[in-house]
């Protein structure tokens, strides 16, 4: 009695066998189909083109897709099971996901620690060898939650539904695979003796066991925002013998311990010149400070950064257009993988801007010159609602940097470095930018910092836990819509420069 069916993926052939009755959401989370609605069929992040098999028509198909999508083989995966041999087109990738191997200073110590990076997106893990501070494996992945919704706010409204049981499930059984492969992967002798791991807020609730009803509703704040601690018992991880295991402090609001690691990874809490550090991920977080006093505050300007909230938006993976240039009047674009394009993530998003804005095809107020869209490559162009989005991003980020050095005493102008944090950091070019109006510092006072929150973990590996929770205390979190000015500095914000600095 045959109990499966056979699945076929394009581009690319891969096959498997698919037990029958599976949901495909299930499947193809594997393959990095993300579910941006949490596979409650409200979006249409999940399509897939049928082009063998049988996929019926629901509801919610007909809702949200056309007809000639329909017609086209087009469906929501997150509305089907394996009924039958099925082959489908999906969008096939490989997600980036930034390590780090940055030197520093250390007391070496006994046994193997290790440290880990846990996003909303994706998550990295480093197995160090404490006595030189050599890295001696390295696991990425896709955060197993993403199954449930793709951003922070649909994974708090899931952990809402149900007290956050399945979410915490998921991120500790999936941490603890990945520390497993770790060792197997370095044939490790010694033991673990440390685990230290950091994340925005809602990550730090969820893996800590937390309610995450308190960053739902206003204030925002998290119910606990300390370190805490656990044996690997309570996590149910294989680890022998007597192992640390913590999640580092929040500093406030959505400002996590993923932050903190990035203070301490950029050293901007013993500066004594002003230096700002932004992370521009799923959430958009501003630090602002020196040895002597630093601010902190999270912006909702994450989604365009990455990709969401565009039409023909997706995140930096194969098939995005990452890069733009104006050439002699003409856009040229570059592909992640090369190939024709599927979609456009966020540096290709600031670069397509920047371009039109050199261009005249978009004015400093946002309003774009072409109709209906500005063409990018391919099937692929920029939608005026796409420009807006960029400009709420922006505008948000430009503020808060504008109010926390105001705060201080000074303006965005005297930061004497910033530091740009995390897989955006890294990729986006800084004279776009720079043109676009999100920074204002002359580039040679932009830095690319890498993972710095994977940095800093590393670091609080061989560093006492109280110097850091000591460090939190010292920061202040700033709830920039409290602020009376903020407003006022975010309409100020949103417009273009009308000249390139």
């Amino acid at each position: 009695m045959n109990t499966g069916h056979k699945l076929k993926l394009q581009p690319g052939g891969r096959q498997q066998e698919v037990p029958a009755g599976a949901p495909l959401q299930d499947v193809l989370f594997t393959h990095g189909v993300e579910f941006p609605c949490g596979g409650r069929g409200r979006c249409k992040g999940c399509r897939v083109k049928m082009l063998s098999g049988d996929l019926p028509v629901g509801p919610e198909e007909i809702n949200l897709l056309t007809a000639a999508e329909l017609t086209d083989g087009w469906r929501l995966a997150c509305r089907h099971q394996m009924a039958g041999d099925l082959e489908i087109e999906l969008a096939q990738w490989e997600m980036p996901v930034l390590g780090d191997q940055s030197a520093f200073n250390f007391i070496p110590r006994a046994g193997l620690g290790v440290a880990i990076d846990l996003g909303t997106t994706t998550i990295a893990a480093q197995l160090v060898d404490l006595k030189n501070g050599n890295v001696l494996a390295v696991s990425t992945a896709l955060n197993a939650q993403a199954r449930l919704g793709a951003d922070i706010m649909s994974r708090i409204d899931c952990a809402l539904r149900d007290g956050g049981t399945e979410l915490c499930r998921l991120v500790r059984a999936q941490l603890g695979q990945m520390v497993k492969q770790l060792l197997e992967q370095a044939g490790a002798t010694e033991p673990v003796v440390r685990v230290v791991i950091v994340g925005n807020s809602v990550m730090h609730h969820i893996f800590c066991g937390l309610s995450v009803a308190p960053l739902a509703t206003h204030p925002f704040e998290p119910e606990h925002p300390g370190r805490l601690q656990f044996t690997a018992a309570q996590l149910g991880w294989p680890l022998p013998g007597p192992v640390s295991i913590e999640f580092l402090p929040c500093l406030g609001g959505f400002v996590g311990s993923d932050v903190l690691a990035g203070i301490v990874a950029t050293g901007l809490q013993e500066s004594r010149d002003l230096v700002a550090l932004l992370d521009l991920g799923t959430n958009g977080e501003v630090v602002v400070g020196n040895r002597d006093r630093i601010l902190c505050a999270s912006t909702a300007a994450g989604p365009a950064f990455e990709g969401a909230r565009i039409a023909m938006g997706m995140r930096a993976a194969t098939g995005a257009i990452c890069a733009v240039e104006a050439r002699a009047g003409v856009l040229d674009c570059r592909v992640i993988g090369g190939g024709e394009p599927r979609g456009l993530c966020g540096s290709g998003l600031v670069d397509a801007v920047a371009a039109g804005l050199d261009l005249k095809m978009i004015e400093p107020g946002g309003r774009m010159m072409v109709s209906p869209a500005m063409s990018l490559a391919g099937s692929i162009a920029l939608m005026p609602a796409d420009v807006r989005e960029l400009q709420l991003a922006k505008g948000a980020i430009a503020a808060g940097l504008c109010i926390l050095t105001a705060r201080l005493g000074a303006s965005p102008e005297d930061v004497q470095m910033l530091h740009l944090a995390g897989a955006f950091g890294n990729y986006i070019s800084r004279a776009s930018a720079r043109r676009i109006g999100l920074l204002r510092l002359p580039l040679s006072r932009i830095v690319p910092a890498g993972n710095t929150a994977l940095h800093g973990a590393k670091r609080a590996l061989f560093e006492d836990p109280a110097a850091w929770d000591a460090l939190a205390q010292r920061v202040e979190h700033v709830t920039l819509n409290e602020d009376p000015r903020f407003h006022d500095v975010y309409v100020e914000e949103m417009p273009f420069p009308a000249h390139a600095f």
